[in-house]
């Protein structure tokens, strides 16, 4: 029962990481590939984890797993969002179907209060 549940865990994840993959190919602009990247890749890579740690059962290899996700889980969503905010800032295109750009707002009223300032 055990290696089945592995192997469920590790195939949902694989899943998970190939569709993160293909995100990262079919989707239009940078920001929406990063999105992808991180939710679905780090679901996938998570679940995989997961699944080793349930296949070979051993106390330390189930806290080097848990250590792991826990690391992956704090870090990927902040580094996404640093990446993409700096690329933004470098000037890449949105993608033209890009409705509401709250960063460009926020962006003009801190450049208006720092310009006030001085």
């Amino acid at each position: 029962m055990t290696e089945l549940l592995a192997a469920l865990l590790i195939m949902t994840g694989s899943v998970f990481a190939l569709i993160a993959a293909i995100g990262m190919i079919r989707l239009p602009d940078t920001l929406i590939r990063m999105h992808a990247a991180t939710k679905a890749g780090t679901l996938g890579a998570g679940l995989i984890l997961a699944g080793a740690a349930f296949f070979f059962a051993e106390l330390g290899l189930v806290l080097r797993a848990l250590l792991t996700l826990m690391f992956l889980y704090l870090t990927a969503p902040v580094a996404a969002h640093l990446i993409g905010r700096a690329a933004y800032r470098s000037g890449i295109d949105l993608f033209s179907r890009t409705c509401i750009d709250h960063l460009a707002e926020d962006m003009q009223t801190r450049s208006e209060t720092e310009n006030q300032h001085r």
